[in-house]
């Protein structure tokens, strides 16, 4: 994992804070050709991981990176699944049977219109493998060495004590896409304590750290003192607290702590982002952490 990772929440109006921003960059990256030029950005200031759910734009850009290979060769993309308000929107439209029969290819939905509950209790691992798959399709031949799982269903399955999706979620990211599976979070200390007694070491974790302690569930006592255990490979998200913490103030904080292997940050003007990387390469010279830390076999 690099130590610096762009992420899209500003791309699909996604802002903490301000509806009115929210507005704002819903207008500026109506066309892909914009998300594209703010990714080049990115890469131009060093930035070659992009962390992007499975919305539906998302493909396109796909097609954009996928058709010009010789440009994005060096290029990763980190898939987060699945986007729950593309699954969400759709059951309002078609119904959860419909939803079932967009997304999940094959006999799966035929079995379930036989068997009902029955079949999805017997098979969920199947079913869970199956919209892995439809999700994935959009990344066909593009580089995507780690793959997560997003936090609402990671702290859904944590607070349901259903440890078998996760280690099920593990196990076939790494078989069936040769690439490690990272899991998305707002309580680390409790996932991570569920992910090693079901024998998953040095796991990915990307959570929520942050000097407002904005989403850290726990409290930011707790996950200090996780950090310092060095237990796992953390990419600390919401580092600014959506906007809560000044940017030097924010990334020092951050910089400062041990244990955290890549800052995610989005932004949405060239500004920004030049600002946000210089400051993480200042921190970390100060704190003296590695611009990258290795993906563990």
């Amino acid at each position: 994992m690099e130590r610096i990772l762009f992420g899209d929440n500003q791309f699909f109006a996604v802002n903490h804070i301000s509806d009115e921003k929210s507005m704002a960059q819903s207008i500026r990256f109506k066309e892909d050709a914009a998300i594209i030029k703010t990714l080049d950005v990115a890469r131009n200031n060093g930035i070659n991981t992009f962390m992007c759910t499975t919305h539906d734009r998302i493909e396109r850009i796909c097609a954009i990176i996928r058709s010009n290979a010789v440009k994005y060769e060096q290029y990763n993309l980190y898939p987060c699944l699945p986007y729950a308000h593309k699954y969400a929107n759709s059951i309002t439209e078609n119904g959860v049977l419909g939803t079932f029969q967009k997304f999940v290819p094959g006999n799966m939905v035929g079995s379930l219109l036989k068997g009902g509950m029955a079949v999805l209790s017997r098979d969920y691992i199947d079913l869970m493998e199956l919209m892995i798959d439809s999700e994935l399709k959009m990344f066909k031949g593009l580089h995507t060495p780690v793959i997560f799982l997003q936090n609402v269903v990671t702290d859904l399955l944590l607070g349901l004590r259903m440890t078998d999706f996760l280690v099920g979620f593990h196990r076939y990211i790494k078989i069936k896409y040769n690439a490690e599976a990272g899991f998305i979070t707002m309580n680390m200390p409790m996932l991570l304590d569920v992910l090693e007694s079901a024998g998953i070491r040095q796991p990915i974790i990307c959570t929520s750290i942050n000097k407002a302690g904005f989403r850290m569930s726990g409290g930011m006592a707790l996950y200090e003192k996780v950090l310092q255990e060095d237990r796992a490979r953390i990419i600390a998200m919401q580092i600014l607290a959506g906007g809560a913490v000044p940017v030097s103030e924010a990334i020092e904080y951050v910089s400062s702590l041990p244990g955290i292997s890549s800052l995610l940050f989005g932004a949405s003007s060239k500004t920004n982002i030049e600002e946000t990387v210089s400051y993480i390469h200042h921190f970390d010279q100060m704190y003296t952490v590695p611009q990258k830390m290795p993906i563990y076999a």
